[in-house]
């Protein structure tokens, strides 16, 4: 039985989300999206036989699908014949964070955040599996080891080895948790990155227990992180809020009983300019 809800316009005509197999399905559609996903931080330029071997597509299917999105602007070429993702795709993405009106919101106070701490703080919401940054502040200390990953407003990363991510997967309504967590695929990108499904859940509970979420070199190594919820008016977490820092200048326990109290204060801030009432949530209702 399908799960989706279908709804009518004035004219009668049935708007529901298709099914895979029915002929409004677009797979040519689909097709081009998924080469669009192959692209990462940690991938960023492919070639023709990385993409067709990725998708399990015959490489001159997959020629054709990337010279149709190289001519429409979402990918370009360098000189080795590679691909990477083009503005296209960054105007698009910038227009769906822009009409939630989340940055809009947010940039102050993370900027004021970052004044505070001066550590790099960052908003990003759920993607699938992955995380996609809707704002970034970087911090203003100096000496301490820099990263070596490039992160700005639309870029992604792995949910499951990020503080942002893991407090957005333990924040999900429990259906959608055990739908999307077997869809993660883990992998070690820092040395202490969680690599068993059975640790990750273990670790998504203890977040829903405890509020924050933590990251302890698990995306890279020599840096820490903690992220708290931001909720809209529905009290529904819509995003997560974090503060990054390099061990040498501050370890996680410090981080979090030091900071910890910053971090959520800004992620209240933001929530209550979203439309979240604190005495709705914990009353059930608001005032009559």
């Amino acid at each position: 039985m399908s799960t989706w809800r279908s709804s009518e316009g004035d004219d009668g005509l049935d708007f529901g989300v298709p099914r895979l197999s029915e002929p409004r399905y677009s797979q040519s559609l689909e097709r081009g999206l998924e080469i669009l996903g192959c692209f990462s931080p940690q991938r960023p330029v492919l070639g023709i036989a990385d993409i067709a071997d990725e998708l399990g597509m015959s490489r001159s299917t997959t020629h054709r699908y990337v010279i149709t999105l190289f001519a429409l602007g979402y990918l370009k070429q360098n000189k080795s014949r590679k691909y990477r993702l083009a503005l296209g795709v960054t105007a698009l993405g910038m227009a769906a964070l822009n009409s939630t009106g989340l940055r809009e919101n947010a940039h102050p106070e993370i900027k004021a955040l970052v004044r505070r701490t001066n550590f790099t703080s960052g908003l990003a919401v759920l993607d699938g599996t992955d995380i996609t940054f809707v704002d970034r502040v970087r911090g203003h200390r100096r000496g301490y080891q820099k990263s070596a990953l490039t992160i700005n407003v639309g870029s992604r990363l792995p949910a499951a080895v990020t503080s942002l991510g893991k407090l957005l997967l333990a924040s999900l309504p429990d259906p959608e948790r055990r739908r999307i967590l077997p869809e993660i695929k883990l992998r070690r990108h820092g040395p202490n990155s969680i690599m068993t499904k059975a640790a990750l859940r273990g670790e998504l509970i203890a977040i829903r227990e405890g509020g924050l979420a933590t990251n302890d070199q698990e995306l890279e190594s020599g840096f820490c992180s903690i992220a708290a919820p931001v909720r809209d008016g529905s009290t529904d977490v819509v995003a997560a809020l974090n503060l990054v820092a390099p061990r040498q200048a501050i370890v996680l326990p410090e981080l979090m009983s030091d900071l910890g109290p910053h971090l959520i204060a800004t992620a209240d801030v933001i929530s209550a300019r979203l439309g979240y009432r604190l005495e709705t949530s914990e009353n059930g209702h608001g005032d009559d």
